[in-house]
């Protein structure tokens, strides 16, 4: 009954064109109206995920091909996402693997095949954009091979078949020099190349939940593969949590995908990936079946996080200016329900009731996590991201990456220089027309805040991707930023008055009209300390001043912070403030003379220590 199903995830390093492939792949198989308008990158549903241009959330299509269903599952690019990579792997029996025809495999690509190979997936390799100026695609493909023997492929494996096309012009090629016209021959190679799904339709009715939706009318939806069996509407299954423990409950909906949108049905069989509504909690990684004497299906365990954050509750002079939820209950339980469906995320309650520290692969995933609380109307401060270290043996262990950059040759030694910086160890480097593409280990301290600086160093021209390695020693400190900042030592509006007289002492990041308080970081302090400031303070007018002199004042624009930029910029002693309307900087500690105080307190602190 499964051998007309084919279950696949188009896998890729960031960028390399998978949203746009499916895309192309859904007006082929007829999903849309030929008048029909469509948005580009259509299975990109979120909104920050259309602004930043990349996938963040792993999704479902299903399209007919013959007498075929094509299940398509589109996954994230990023490194810090890799979790949404891992979880679908067991839903899927093949990946369809897109590589750039410039810039071939990257550390994203290797990531996400080295999950795909350990599934033991038939692989399909799509070497995209090869319209591309000064693209490579035979390069490229030999680049695949050595990559897939460098992960130890399996022989079948290794014998992947290649396509060539361009996702954006809607073609591909079984050859180099075949016709260019549509989706056909992937779709042929999916339906030759992928193989059914495994499943034993005589055993009673068994599925891993490996995704969750929510719907307004029938609550929490687990989405998974159907393994064995198959289930209606109406049925008892039994829901087996990670501990163990089980429940039961009557399935009250079956979903079945078809095209983007999921379509209700009476009947779900073996080999399907469906949705099922009926149990009120559910977690990824949980099994539902059919009988109470089942096993659980056995559920590989994510990659552990890297990093960790404070989120506090925003106890500023401004705190619920903007927000609807500010309360460490609100923020609690919001982050709470974040770890149900995200679960490379975790989350800590700490010995203060208004602190909770939330670990991930990278600062990028915690950053997307705070844009979307601040979108949905919550306030919180956020810190400067923090490695996990471990201790082993006595000795302090940190993690390390891989990093590839790939920068303008002209470039190089400032990013050698950076690197070094950064506790970096350039391993290999690779020249390519005027570009060179340098491969390091770094500490995992050492990425955080790269990304800014090589924006800087190479005015936008950097490509930087980066991978985790592993525990090693810890290698010391990192300077983190050279700059000191400056520190508004009174709350009120900016003034143009004042800030005039302050852009002469470093960068600003108020304009005037801008509410400030003390502690508020407005402007970057050229030297290391931070200097505090009055960016309130008012012309004293008397009856000698000519009335026109005030509109001479010329002010340089002032430099408005991303998020990420933003949680990258600032230093241990020093948070990010995220509301619906502002991101603002700002010290812990917001009076000057407290500040001073707790610093001295953490040098006698070190200087014990140090004696000891």
């Amino acid at each position: 009954m499964s051998a007309h199903f084919r279950n696949i995830a188009i896998i890729a390093h960031v960028d390399h064109g998978k949203t746009t492939l499916v895309d192309k792949l859904l007006r082929d198989a007829g999903v849309f109206r030929a008048n029909e308008d469509v948005e580009e990158r259509a299975m990109d549903s979120m909104d920050l995920e259309r602004e930043k241009g990349i996938t963040i959330k792993a999704k479902n299509a299903s399209v007919h091909w013959g007498d075929h269903i094509i299940n398509i599952i589109d996954t994230p690019g990023h490194a810090d996402f890799g979790g949404e990579v891992e979880r679908i792997m067991g839903m899927v029996d093949g990946v369809l693997l897109l590589v750039d025809a410039l810039d071939g495999p990257q550390a994203q690509t290797r990531f996400v095949l080295k999950k795909a190979l350990l599934h033991g997936h038939k692989v399909i390799v799509v070497i995209n954009k090869i319209d591309r100026e000064h693209s490579d695609p035979e390069a490229v493909h030999d680049k695949v091979l050595e990559l897939l023997l460098e992960l130890e492929a399996s022989e079948d494996q290794f014998n992947a078949p290649f396509l060539y096309g361009s996702a954006r012009d809607g073609y591909v090629m079984e050859k180099l020099g075949d016709e260019r016209v549509n989706m056909a021959p992937l779709f042929e190679a999916i339906r030759v190349h992928v193989p059914p799904p495994t499943v034993d339709a005589s055993q009673p009715f068994r599925m891993l939940v490996s995704n969750l939706d929510w719907s307004d009318y029938v609550g929490r939806i687990a989405i998974g593969k159907i393994l064995s069996g198959e289930v209606k509407v109406g049925d008892t299954l039994y829901r087996i949590r990670r501990d163990g423990k089980r429940e039961q409950a009557a399935i009250t909906k079956i979903f079945q995908f078809s095209g983007m949108k999921s379509a209700e049905g009476g009947v779900a069989e073996a080999g399907n990936i469906v949705g099922l509504s009926g149990f009120k909690d559910l977690d990824i990684g949980e099994t539902l079946c059919g009988s109470s004497d089942q096993e659980p299906i056995p559920f590989r365990e994510l990659d552990p996080p890297t990093i960790q954050m404070q989120f506090c509750v925003n106890d500023g002079p401004f705190s619920g200016r903007d927000g609807k939820y500010v309360t460490a209950r609100q923020i609690r339980e919001r982050l709470m329900k974040e770890i149900r469906t995200n679960i490379s995320l975790k989350v800590e309650d700490t010995d203060q009731a208004n602190v909770f520290l939330v670990s991930a692969r990278g600062e990028l995933q915690i950053a997307i996590l705070v844009e979307q609380m601040r979108r949905e109307g919550y306030e919180m401060l956020v810190s400067r991201p923090q490695v996990i270290v471990r201790r082993e043996q006595g000795k302090v262990l940190e993690p390390y990456e891989n990093l590839w950059v790939d920068l303008p040759s002209d470039k190089l030694g400032d990013l050698l220089q950076n690197l070094a910086a950064r506790k970096g160890q350039m391993t290999d480097m690779h020249h390519h027309e005027t570009r060179v593409q340098v491969e390091a280990t770094i500490p995992t301290r050492g990425i955080i805040g790269l990304e800014t600086d090589l924006v800087n160093l190479t005015s936008g021209q950097a490509v930087m991707s980066h991978l985790f390695r592993e525990y090693a020693p810890y290698c010391g400190p990192i300077i983190s930023r050279t700059s000191g900042t400056l520190v508004s030592m009174d709350t009120g509006p900016a003034t143009s008055y004042a800030l005039e007289m302050l852009q002469e002492r470093g960068l600003l990041f108020v304009g005037p009209g801008e509410d400030v308080y003390e502690g508020m970081i407005v402007g970057e302090n050229p030297r290391a300390d931070d200097l505090p400031v009055n960016p309130t303070k008012v012309k004293k007018l008397d009856n000698m001043r000519a009335s026109g002199k005030d509109k001479t004042v010329a002010l340089e624009p002032p430099l408005k912070m991303s998020l990420e930029h933003a949680i990258e910029y600032i230093a241990s002693d020093e948070f990010v403030e995220a509301t619906p309307k502002n991101i603002r900087l700002r010290k812990r500690v917001l009076n000057a003379t407290q500040r001073k105080r707790a610093s001295q307190r953490q040098d006698d602190a070190f200087a014990v220590t140090d004696s000891e």
